[in-house]
């Protein structure tokens, strides 16, 4: 219809048309984006979008791989492998309400003895690293707990129990401070690239050879895969994946399992705490090594309880600490041999070479004294050796007090330096010298430098030495070997599960040092006539051992304790296979502790011999 012009209404304004055109154009463009997103999403995304909309339809679940076993030298089973029970809470099954999801945990806490605290920080910790993965609350759960919650599962939504492969020990705590113990993961370990791969929940290796030989021991987790409903729970023929776990490889051990049961029997029959070591001289194989007192392995199979934490812990007899890597101690008249070799290499000491002793050695205005105030007259070293003259080593420390050779032969035979031992820790030790000592009076740590009085303490294993038995060992293997320094081990080969060896374990030698065959003659002859002539030091104890051996006594100073008891012996003489060490704390005279646990594991270590002699002598008769 026409209007006239005074019947129309008011002209649109241009700022009006313009508004109105930004106005659809937006809408343009908005539309434009929806439109494009909605093609995104169903064309180019739509497969992507499909397949995770399918797998919020399952579950996955790992499978823990049993670990490998652990054997002796001889295929003896020493660790192997049980199935326990899990406890697991899924947190996607607890209640949504916050009241009745406390209340639940807090039931859980009151059945697992732990608090909730705890089981709200275990989950925050798991879910942290693994937001889908299960929460592992404790491993090795009895069976009346497992019946408990089938039978009031309305009460605890979400909580199942899985089983898993724990360790199983069938000699006890044989063995326990090689092996170890396996424990879950930390979380600052989940970070390191060796367990790259691994969850929170999973098992490895947490100390000895456990944890030296996780990644062939450990094996590889399997995996599970099951179609769930809206509610998560298994659909009838849901079954959708099976991957089996590969079990871990087997490690074969050095140690044989007779000289093991011996040496930890000697300790055990003593009562005190002590360490021992049986080493072959010239591979470096560890057949024996323990420490007393020890600790259950199968103790870390499960959550400890407060006492057993107080126990493990907090005992001041430190049940954990392995005295042979890792204790710290003078050890007495055991460190001659390193003094005999240093002063005849460096020229201080010449073969054949007379000094009396008067029982007594006057130096700087000090008096030192033979143990026993014992005076032996002209001694040679051979007689040295056979008496454990202390004025001959105080003359021989004297005579080197300025030159380091002391030092310098002490560390060249493995004392004060990493042994390279295939065991996770290994304590830093302390050789004594002029420049610790006068670096040590410059910044205030002490009262004094260095004199002579220093290196005449050392020269008998005493002053500030700080060593253990298995560098006393390495030292004495190299004297017999003929001056090669080998690298200890524990390690011998890794199998797979049918039994193939996979790797076998023979590492090089640390170095080799130059022993003048006429020297290392002499020491043995003076440790040989020690043991087994009938003014030696621990003539009581081997003289009437039918296999000839060489081997050297200590009492160690270490106030405020009482007297520390050495032994030290090489077998069979003069040509050795073996080295054993051992050590008592508080044991006395090195004769009346150490030497006869020493004789105890040789006794293990050539048994078959002795048996053979022993028949043989009965047939002559």
């Amino acid at each position: 219809m026409y209007l006239r012009s005074d019947e129309r209404g008011p002209a649109m304004t241009n700022r009006l048309a313009l508004r109105i055109a930004l106005f659809g154009g937006a809408a343009v463009i908005l539309f434009a984006v929806l439109f494009f997103r909605l093609w995104l999403l169903q064309v180019l995304d739509g497969e992507k979008y499909l397949a995770e909309a399918k797998n919020n339809r399952t579950h996955s679940y790992r499978v823990s791989a049993p670990r490998g076993e652990i054997l002796d030298r001889n295929g003896k089973v020493l660790v192997a492998n049980r199935t326990s029970l899990a406890l697991q809470v899924n947190p996607r099954k607890l209640p949504e309400d916050p009241a009745q999801r406390r209340a639940e945990l807090s039931r859980l806490a009151a059945l697992t003895h732990s608090g909730l605290r705890h089981v709200r920080r275990t989950m925050h910790e798991e879910l942290k690293l693994a937001p889908a993965a299960p929460v592992t609350l404790r491993q090795d759960v009895g069976h009346y707990l497992v019946y408990y919650l089938q039978e009031n599962q309305d009460r605890f939504p979400g909580v199942e129990t899985q089983r898993v492969f724990v360790r199983d020990y069938p000699d006890g705590a044989l063995g326990a401070h090689i092996i170890g113990s396996v424990g879950e993961i930390e979380e600052d370990q989940l970070k390191e690239p060796r367990y790259r791969g691994l969850q929170p929940g999973d098992r490895i290796g947490q100390s000895g050879v456990e944890d030296t030989y996780d990644r062939f021991l450990r094996g590889k987790p399997g995996l599970t895969r099951v179609q769930v409903d809206a509610f998560g729970e298994p659909t009838p023929n849901g079954h959708l994946l099976t991957k089996p776990p590969s079990p871990g490889d087997s490690l074969k051990l050095s140690i044989d399992e007779k000289v093991q049961v011996a040496g930890e029997a000697a300790l055990a029959e003593r009562g005190l705490p002590g360490g021992f070591i049986a080493m072959d001289v010239h591979t470096g194989e560890i057949l024996g090594m323990g420490s007393f007192p020890t600790f259950e392995p199968a103790l870390f199979t499960r959550p400890l309880t407060q006492n057993q934490v107080d126990e493990t812990y907090l005992n001041p007899t430190a049940p954990l600490l392995d005295r042979v890597t890792n204790g710290l101690y003078p050890t007495g008249s055991t460190f001659k041999l390193i003094t005999a070799i240093a002063a005849l290499e460096s020229g201080k000491l010449s073969l054949g070479e007379v000094i009396d002793d008067p029982g007594q050695l006057e130096i700087g205005g000090q008096i030192f004294k033979n143990a026993g105030e014992a005076a032996n007259g002209a001694v040679s070293l051979v007689q040295a050796l056979e008496v454990s003259s202390d004025v001959f080593f105080y003359t021989l420390g004297d005579r080197m007090w300025n030159t380091g050779a002391l030092q310098h032969w002490a560390r060249a035979l493995g004392i004060g330096r990493p042994t390279g031992i295939d065991l996770p820790v290994e304590d830093e030790t302390l050789l004594p010298s002029q420049h610790w000592r006068n670096q040590l009076y410059k910044e205030g740590g002490t009262d004094r430098p260095w004199s002579a009085g220093d290196n005449v303490q050392l020269a008998t294993g005493q002053g500030d030495l700080q060593t253990n038995p298995l560098q006393m060992a390495v030292a004495y293997a190299t004297l017999a070997n003929g001056g090669t320094v080998v690298t200890p081990h524990v390690g011998k080969e890794i199998d797979d599960p049918v039994g193939r060896v996979v790797k076998e374990f023979d590492p090089k030698p640390r170095r080799h040092v130059h022993i003048d065959p006429e020297y290392r003659a002499a020491i043995l002859e003076g440790l040989h006539d020690a043991a087994q002539n009938g003014g030696g030091t621990s003539f009581d104890v081997f003289g009437d051992f039918p296999i000839p051996v060489a081997g050297k006594t200590g009492t160690a100073q270490r106030p405020p304790h009482l007297d520390q008891s050495w032994y030290g012996v090489l077998a069979p003489y003069p040509n050795p296979r073996i080295v054993t060490f051992v050590t008592m704390e508080e044991g006395g005279f090195g004769a009346e502790s150490a030497a006869p646990a020493a004789k105890k594991i040789l006794e293990a270590y050539f048994a078959g011999r002795l048996a053979k002699e022993a028949g043989s002598a009965e047939g002559e008769g």
